[in-house]
């Protein structure tokens, strides 16, 4: 709990800059602590998504990441608190897409397509992250990158796989909104990482998290009718996501994302928690890997390791 405090307030000192070889190993920490929360966020969600829709959820998890990190940024209040210009039109455009659109989508989504398949279409994101980094962000296109992404998004396809049953289905309503995600999720990170060139990374994420409840207010009427006959874990389960996988997840990951670039973090957190998700399905929900999993996990793994690797130069 403590770490995860920390590593908030770190994001939110720490001055903006460019990727350097020192900053290196707190920005793959606090990767991890966004690696670790977002995986946990899918055990979470499988419970309480049984009981609040889609839209409602959405709402509820933002509203709730805004109350926590409004204290935070109020108190360490350094700079005007809104952005002018096309910085606040990119966290406009962030906030709708990453912090509202995303999690409604994926949400209906998966209501057509089995979780496997799901999983496989969302990790397209590292790719399109990787190649819009190329293109927009001067990033270029470094070998390990490629290479990497292209081992991870194997290894995600050899998982989906192992999930696969006799009962798991797919049409296509559910592949276009789970690549419609991918897009927006690669799209919002890249838009994030421009901004964080002029805000630090707890108030680009609070300010995306404004602007998500602002975008899910439509579906506020819903979310009271549920609040009466949602269990308390439901709404417990959707309050730790806007406290912990939103948050915190979000802040320390636009932290990593300040120190690292946008194509490389992408396999490092996208493959990373998929294999992490398993692993607490397994421990949680006594949802027993297969081998193809497991084995899609470590060349997850592996994509990871050589995405790492420097260019030579």
């Amino acid at each position: 709990m403590t770490s995860c405090t920390d590593a908030v307030h770190a994001a939110s000192d720490t001055p903006v800059a460019e990727p350097t070889p020192r900053s290196t190993t707190p920005a793959v920490l606090a990767a991890g602590v966004t690696i670790v929360l977002w995986a946990s966020s899918f055990v979470v969600i499988r419970s309480a998504g049984a009981h609040l829709a889609a839209g409602p959820m959405a709402l509820l998890r933002v509203l709730v990441a805004a109350l926590v990190l409004t204290p935070l940024v109020l108190r360490r209040r350094t700079r005007p608190l809104l952005p002018r210009g096309r910085a606040l039109g990119r966290v406009v455009a962030y906030g709708v897409m990453w912090f509202a659109a995303y999690n409604v989508v994926l949400t209906i989504a998966e209501r057509h397509v089995d979780a496997g398949t799901a999983a496989l279409l969302v990790n397209v994101a590292p790719i399109l992250m990787a190649v819009g980094a190329g293109l927009f962000l001067g990033e270029g296109f470094p070998r390990p990158v490629v290479v990497g992404s292209l081992i991870g998004l194997a290894g995600v396809a050899v998982m989906t796989l192992g999930t696969g049953d006799e009962g798991s289905h797919a049409d296509a309503v559910g592949l276009v909104l789970g690549l419609v995600a991918a897009m927006l999720y690669a799209t919002s990170v890249l838009l994030q990482k421009v901004t964080l060139r002029e805000i630090d990374g707890l108030h680009a994420t609070w300010l995306g998290t404004l602007v998500g409840v602002v975008a899910t207010l439509p579906f506020a009427g819903q979310l009271v009718g549920e609040l009466g006959s949602a269990p308390p874990s439901a709404l417990l389960g959707a309050a730790y996501l806007g406290a912990f996988p939103t948050a915190v997840a979000f802040t320390t990951y636009a932290y990593a994302l300040t120190h690292m670039s946008a194509g490389r973090i992408g396999p490092l957190v996208g493959y990373l928690a998929t294999v992490v998700s398993v692993l607490m399905s397994w421990l949680f929900l006594d949802e027993v890997p297969t081998t193809l999993t497991l084995l899609g996990g470590a060349i997850c793994i592996g994509g990871v390791v050589v995405s790492r690797r420097r260019s030579a130069r």
